[in-house]
């Protein structure tokens, strides 16, 4: 059975964890005392309406406020699949958190306000799903009963949607009226809206297409540890522990350490105690090498058909989560995997302008939540691949020296 990974985004107050516990409710994925915890908790409940956003809205000030803050994550099935959602921040001050959840999802649900349209942040969570090439977008125009049900209104905000679609140039998407807190086209087709000819949002979640973007020809084998008990019975055990994230490897392949350049041969696989003749990703594994050569945490094991890029120039988009400016000569630390180097702003190249989406060149400074274009310098090798070529080796994060907060998320170029 696939599992779909999705998120959902849009501006404060839109639904998003209405619409969350709306499919929980719906699909009956709630047990009895979980049920019971919200009904208690409900401010309305004596008139009947269960607060359903308690579901996902876990933090204390998320309750007191009625904002989403953290991404919260949330596991159900239905009969034909298994999801993962993550409820993302709509608040302009939590955007950052929004990248964190998106980064490895199938679909994306963009929540619209019937009543207000495409906003601001509307365009900004776009521009996120876009860079992060997220395959399938769904559009739910939610709030349809404070606005009549309108056929009107919907089209119009389908029509505004398209635009930002064409800008972006997402390919995969798909629309639908809802009404998350009457359940309107959530499980079921609503009664509400007859001329809607599509399939309620649940309908779309279990039948969507979920392609599997594990890369089996450039193996990537980020070292974790590396293994010495230097014990009686071990005195000789040298392995490199790790999760594979992305290609094959078998035992006897040649393989080049990066970003050294030195080949040697892979002598042993060993996966849960086990030795194996071969892995592949996502699995977690210890690897041991034919020759004695010098290979440390962060070093790379890579196939030699399909080498990466070893470099200290990097250009990335970056999305920008410090309240402190970034400017050019900002010195941080980058994270790519377990490496981390020490890096400069050598150039900032543009900044996305959220409402037009046009490339702002000549900008001084990037503020929080702006997403650009920059070149760094790194102190040492990274070894990396484009975002675009191979997602799991293409991001990468930047973190305040002083503070270690991070402060930005990286999509390599």
């Amino acid at each position: 059975m696939h599992i779909l990974k999705f998120i959902t985004a849009g501006s404060v107050d839109d639904g998003k964890s209405t619409l969350i516990g709306r499919l929980l409710y719906d699909s009956k994925s709630i047990l009895a005392d979980q049920l019971e915890a919200i009904e208690k908790q409900s401010k309305n409940v004596a008139e009947g309406e269960i607060d359903l956003a308690i579901l996902t809205d876990g933090l204390r000030a998320e309750r007191e406020q009625g904002i989403t803050i953290d991404v919260a994550h949330k596991y159900f099935s239905t009969d034909k699949r298994k999801f993962i959602i993550a409820d993302t921040p709509g608040h302009i001050q939590y955007t950052r958190n929004m990248v964190t959840g998106a980064s490895n999802s199938d679909l994306a649900i963009i929540l619209i306000d019937a009543r207000k349209g495409v906003s601001e942040q509307t365009r900004r969570h776009s521009i996120i799903i876009s860079l992060l090439k997220i395959p399938y977008v769904l559009v739910a125009i939610n709030k349809m009963d404070l606005v009549n049900f309108s056929k009107e209104v919907y089209d119009n905000i389908v029509e505004e949607y398209k635009t930002v679609q064409q800008q972006l140039d997402l390919k995969q998407i798909l629309f639908v009226p809802i009404s998350a807190l009457a359940g309107d086209n959530i499980v079921d087709k609503s009664n509400q809206m007859p001329w809607y000819k599509g399939e309620p949002l649940l309908h779309i979640l279990e039948n969507v297409p979920v392609n599997s973007d594990v890369n089996i020809t450039h193996g990537r084998f980020p070292v974790q540890w590396v293994i010495r008990p230097q014990t009686e019975e071990l005195h000789d055990y040298r392995g490199y522990a790790g999760r594979i994230t992305s290609g094959i490897f078998k035992k006897g392949d040649v393989v080049t350490i990066a970003p050294s350049g030195l080949s040697t041969t892979i002598k042993a696989i060993e996966t849960n105690n086990t030795e194996v003749e071969e892995a592949f990703s996502p699995q977690s594994v210890v690897i041991h090498l034919t020759d004695d050569i010098d290979v440390s945490r962060g070093d790379t094991i890579v196939n030699k058909e399909n080498p990466p890029i070893i470099t200290q120039d990097i250009e990335m988009i970056l999305c920008w989560m410090d309240s402190k400016p970034l400017e050019v000569g900002s010195k941080y630390i980058i994270q790519h995997y377990a490496r981390q180097t020490r890096c400069v702003i050598k150039d900032i190249e543009y900044r996305l302008n959220v409402n037009t989406f046009e490339k702002e060149q000549n900008v001084q400074s990037i503020q929080l939540n702006d997403v650009c274009k920059v070149t760094v310098k790194t102190a040492a090798p990274m070894v990396v691949d484009s975002y675009a070529k191979l997602r799991t080796n293409g991001g990468a994060i930047l973190i305040d020296e002083t503070s270690y907060v991070t402060v930005g998320a990286c999509i390599i170029q």
